[in-house]
């Protein structure tokens, strides 16, 4: 820390540097380079190390409090003074949480959504909330989800200028009732232009909030300016192509995210014929192979939902002439930690937000491995998030996978 000064610097006996109010005006002394001991008509100063670097003016904290047994207040213990907050709760209880925390925080920037919140362990039920402090948000909604999504795309722009969004320190955090492609495209459009980073997810219920006030039909948004630092998105794939195989859709439906013919024959048939399974397997064959969406060098997993006729319906949308493979998982276990890995590389951490599919929750619970997963990415720092029914990454809306937030 280098101090100008027209005058000598006094220094007492106990090493403290004593500096009168007019040397310091318009100066912001921060970190832990200096410590305010005094305040008068001089300002004492205590040096702790004159040539460590400063840190940033601000740091972003992040906490996140848990009630399995759905206690509101019980999960906001120690949370005081936040300047966002991110509530996931079940859906009987949505309203009545909705409602408790506009009233405690009645002015802080607020989302919600339904879904099994999770921090180091994760129970079914129950309530969770995320703060985050140190940083600057604006929380807003898309309504019309599923017609017209783009409709409110002006009040978003709006507030991207308002939080000062910058590609590097700023995330659009989302929870969408459903529609979620046409909604992320939508976003993208504004999103895309700015170079601003998105993750979110979509809510178990069709039911969101922002800010107190609940919809049926929307995708409710914070957009969140880091003010000490980065912020990076990663998402993470477990799975791999099965072979070379290649499948082009044909006879779908948009709106049922229907899959009628695969290379010109019954999807059902072409599915479990590969396979070797029987119908009845179809559904839950999903875990170990769902398809996967070839674009460019990157593979979307589109997870199967049940059979229909002939055909078969997803959980994304698939169109006629998209290039499908079959996907099978890899060592999930290897994936996570390199996951862990490249994210702890990746430069200093404050806390993660993340959203994982509820299938890979069904996965990983079925393996006895999700209470090791959270106990391995806390490692990382103050992880928390949210099972959802599906993943958003930036423009992409994903399924299976996972995709998380790291402030710096």
């Amino acid at each position: 820390m280098l101090i100008i000064s027209q005058k000598p610097l006094k220094i007492n006996k106990n090493g403290h540097i004593c500096l009168t109010t007019n040397i310091i005006t318009n100066k912001i002394f921060m970190g832990e380079n200096i410590s305010l001991l005094n305040w008068g008509e001089n300002c004492l100063f205590h040096i702790k190390n004159i040539n460590h670097r400063s840190e940033e003016v601000l740091k972003v904290k992040q906490l996140y409090g848990k009630s399995d047994s759905g206690n509101l207040k019980e999960a906001l213990k120690g949370i005081t003074n936040p300047d966002a907050l991110i509530l996931i709760t079940e859906g009987k209880n949505f309203e009545k949480h909705v409602k408790e925390l506009k009233e405690l925080f009645p002015d802080v920037m607020t989302i919600g959504g339904t879904g099994h919140f999770y921090g180091k362990t994760i129970k079914e039920g129950g309530v969770g909330v995320i703060a985050l402090s140190g940083v600057k948000a604006q929380a807003g909604v898309l309504r019309y989800a599923s017609t017209m999504p783009i409709h409110d795309i002006s009040d978003m722009k709006k507030k991207v200028s308002s939080v000062g969004a910058g590609s590097n320190d700023t995330v659009c955090i989302d929870i969408c009732t459903g529609n979620d492609a046409a909604v992320l495209t939508s976003i993208d459009s504004l999103l895309n232009k700015t170079g601003i980073s998105l993750i979110g997810g979509t809510s178990f219920d069709p039911m969101v909030s922002v800010n107190g006030e609940i919809y049926e039909d929307a995708d409710v948004y914070l957009l969140v300016k880091n003010l000490g630092g980065k912020v990076r998105v990663f998402k993470e794939n477990i799975y791999r192509p099965l072979d070379d195989s290649r499948f082009i859709a044909s006879h779908t439906d948009r709106s049922k995210y229907y899959i009628g013919e695969l290379n010109g024959k019954p999807a059902k048939d072409v599915y479990k014929d590969y396979l070797n399974i029987s119908d009845k397997d179809i559904e839950t064959q999903t875990f170990k192979n769902p398809f996967g969406k070839i674009t460019g060098k990157d593979i979307c997993i589109i997870s199967l939902k049940n059979v229909s006729g002939n055909g078969i319906c997803c959980y994304r949308q698939v169109n006629d002439s998209d290039v499908l493979t079959l996907l099978s998982f890899d060592d999930y276990r290897d994936t996570v930690q390199n996951t862990i890995d490249e994210i702890k590389n990746s430069g200093r951490i404050s806390g993660i937000i993340s959203v994982n599919c509820v299938f890979r929750y069904l996965l990983f619970n079925g393996d006895n491995y999700m209470s090791d997963y959270l106990q391995n990415m806390s490692t990382l720092g103050c992880h928390a998030g949210f099972v959802g029914n599906g993943e958003h990454y930036n423009s992409q809306f994903i399924n299976q996978s996972m995709s998380c937030v790291v402030f710096e």
